[in-house]
């Protein structure tokens, strides 16, 4: 492994063990087995470091979410898609998944929260665009692709969250995702 993929594993699971605002450089390059310079030399300071994380993640994921959700007239079948993006992302990279997520609940003035937001509105722009495709099918909207977005958004977190907190076993990405579409699509049809 290069010094730059090792620092960056390193600060990410030291991030999310500890928080951001927690770790020092100083432990970053201990447990990474390198140097300040050589850190300061990738990424120019510890925030650099925090933006080439979340870039490196959030790179990949806002290619397969916007592939997933691209909208063909059935909005089950537009969220199951999406749902399942989101849920093999999570299972594959639970430290950085359950990291970044951290950050959408930091401070606002936080560099945390700096570094992720943009990501997270870009995200939340992708999910506001299925049901502002599909506002004629879903004839309640009235305007509410926002809050349905977020909705949705939310119980695949939540979900996520509880899933990893309990430490259950193998879950079938398929089968769940049927049954959080179903739940949120129960919910706004209500």
């Amino acid at each position: 492994m290069d010094n730059r993929t090792n620092i960056l594993e390193c600060a990410t699971e030291l991030f999310y063990e500890k928080g951001y605002d927690a770790v020092g450089v100083q432990e970053i390059v201990d447990r990474a087995g390198t140097t300040k310079p050589t850190l300061y030399y990738y990424f120019k300071s510890k925030y650099g470091l925090l933006e080439s994380i979340i870039d490196r993640f959030y790179t990949d994921f806002l290619k397969k979410l916007e592939k997933a959700s691209v909208y063909q007239g059935d909005v089950p079948e537009t969220l199951y898609e999406t749902c399942k993006a989101y849920l093999k992302l999570a299972i594959g990279n639970k430290t950085l998944y359950l990291f970044t997520l951290s950050l959408i609940y930091s401070a606002r003035e936080n560099d945390s929260y700096k570094a992720i937001r943009p990501y997270m509105v870009k995200t939340h722009e992708i999910i506001v665009k299925i049901f502002d495709e599909a506002s004629e099918k879903l004839g309640n909207m009235n305007g509410r692709q926002h809050q349905f977005a977020s909705g949705f958004e939310g119980i695949i977190n939540f979900y996520l969250i509880y899933y990893f907190e309990i430490g259950e076993p193998e879950i079938d990405i398929d089968e769940v995702g049927k049954n959080l579409v179903n739940q949120f699509m129960y919910g706004i049809f209500s």
